[in-house]
């Protein structure tokens, strides 16, 4: 049961992905972030009386560390998204992710084992692969242009390897809370990304309002993300952390899925093989 819920929440983070990348296209970040994590906060709060659970102060200060990495990791992600394509900024990000709970647990004095240490180099090459953009014949032709869209690539990729790494401390975090707490740990977690948010939207004097279309885009990211971290905290309690990390890691699937369905981002036969390569890597990272 507990691996079927990890794909579900896989399917979903992609899905709040994808939606939250459109949105930061014509909204800025900051205003994306807190408008999609308080609608997600407002339905957990909704159903928590249906829900009953003994939470503890620990499991509080997991879910407030978990919400802070978690929502400095959306962010990244999100501006990320904007900026770069999102076929291959989401695998990245979800190769990072799934490193850090492996190194946690080498740290801990468990040994690699022979597919760990492959999919860890297939990582790296995923990494370098997805980052090479096909050849443009108009922007040859363009003075400065390739160096702008070279700029552009890179900046999105460093912002995706970054966010990798802070949802992996989420990850992480959230799965240090106990199973008696239900789902108390996110009310903590997203109690902190929204304030930390709009902390930094009073900072920077960014206004919240947008129009309707990009508003109910956002409030649906939200929900869903929120669907998404309820299904994979109670997946974390189901079954073996390692394999539930590298199924719920699984969500560029559906992101690479809707944006060329949706946004018909074509890549190239490198980047293609790119995403299927980091696709495996994630399964072959803890698939021990």
């Amino acid at each position: 049961m507990g691996y079927v819920l990890a794909l579900a929440s896989a399917a979903l983070y992609g899905a709040a992905d994808f939606l939250g990348g459109m949105a930061s296209r014509t909204v800025n970040t900051i205003a994306t972030v807190v408008v999609s994590q308080a609608a997600g906060l407002l339905l957990l709060v909704t159903f928590l009386p249906f829900l009953p659970a003994a939470a503890t102060r620990s499991d509080f200060v997991w879910g407030g560390a978990s919400g802070l990495a978690g929502g400095i990791g959306v962010g990244l992600l999100y501006r990320a998204l904007a900026i770069g394509t999102m076929a291959i900024v989401a695998p990245t990000t979800a190769v990072c992710a799934v490193l850090i709970p492996v190194a946690a647990e080498t740290i801990a004095g468990e040994r690699l084992g022979g597919r760990t240490i492959a999919g860890i180099v297939l990582a790296l090459v995923a990494i370098v692969l997805v980052s090479q953009a096909p050849p443009s014949p108009v922007g040859r032709a363009l003075s400065g242009a390739p160096r702008e869209r070279d700029n552009v690539r890179a900046t999105s990729m460093w912002l995706a390897i970054a966010s990798g790494v802070a949802i992996g401390f989420f990850f992480l975090a959230l799965a240090r809370t106990d199973a008696a707490a239900g789902l108390w740990p996110l009310v903590a977690a997203r109690a902190v990304s929204v304030s930390l948010f709009l902390g930094l939207a009073v900072a920077h004097r960014q206004s919240l309002r947008m129009a309707a279309r990009p508003l109910a885009i956002v409030v649906t990211c939200g929900i869903v993300d929120m669907a998404a971290n309820a299904l994979y905290i109670l997946a974390t309690r189901r079954g073996a952390l390692s394999a539930i990390v590298t199924l719920a890691s699984l969500y560029p699937a559906s992101t690479v899925l809707l944006a060329r369905v949706v946004l018909r981002e074509r890549l190239s036969r490198r980047q293609a093989l790119g995403i299927v390569s980091a696709l495996v890597a994630v399964a072959l990272i803890v698939s021990t």
